[in-house]
């Protein structure tokens, strides 16, 4: 069989260039946390590659759960232990129906009722097909999260180190001792 021969006029030829030039989202087939950004609750982006080198605990949050209380002991968390460089992102999601519907109402809401002035990002997708990027790679690295304040540990090297579910208190033992773990570089 003698192959066809394309011949492509300069519009077509300039649309198949312009369409083979645009980037892939970030985050788009990464096998590393330091591969994805979000959104940040004030408008500003919030690279993961920023905190290459760092343990980061990843919590996705909801102000209207009966687990928002956690917001104290991840904010105790990170008191503890940010001058040794561990990182909490809070990343306020709707998917369970229990976030306030705008990123200026979470921010003063945690800022108000728990003095969190650790990073977060807008509020975003962590399940099912609309997941962000970093929770879909997270979902398959170690699980989805099955409901709010679920927390992913990102060791320094940008791979999951732990996964902790929702029950799971921010200041227990299993996750003082990982965090401790990844700072030591044991």
């Amino acid at each position: 069989m003698i192959p066809r021969r394309v011949f492509l006029n300069a519009s077509t030829l300039a649309l198949f260039l312009a369409a083979s030039m645009v980037p892939a989202p970030v985050g788009a087939g990464s096998s590393l946390a330091h591969d994805f950004a979000f959104p940040g609750i004030a408008g500003e982006t919030v690279r993961l590659a920023d905190y290459s080198g760092k343990p980061v605990l990843v919590v996705n949050t909801a102000s209207r759960c009966g687990f928002t209380g956690q917001y104290e002991g991840l904010q105790t968390l990170f008191d503890r232990y940010r001058e040794q460089g561990l990182v909490v992102l809070g990343v306020p999601s709707d998917d369970f129906n229990q976030e306030l519907s705008s990123e200026a109402e979470v921010k003063e809401f945690c800022e108000v009722n728990y003095s969190i002035d650790f990073p977060m990002t807008a509020i975003t997708p962590v399940k099912g097909r609309s997941a962000h990027p970093f929770y879909a790679w997270a979902a398959r690295e170690a699980g989805p999260p099955r409901w709010n304040f679920h927390k992913y540990l990102v060791g320094p090297d940008g791979k999951i180190a732990a996964s902790f579910s929702t029950g799971t208190d921010p200041l227990d033992r299993r996750v003082t001792a990982a965090v401790e773990r990844l700072l030591s570089g044991s």
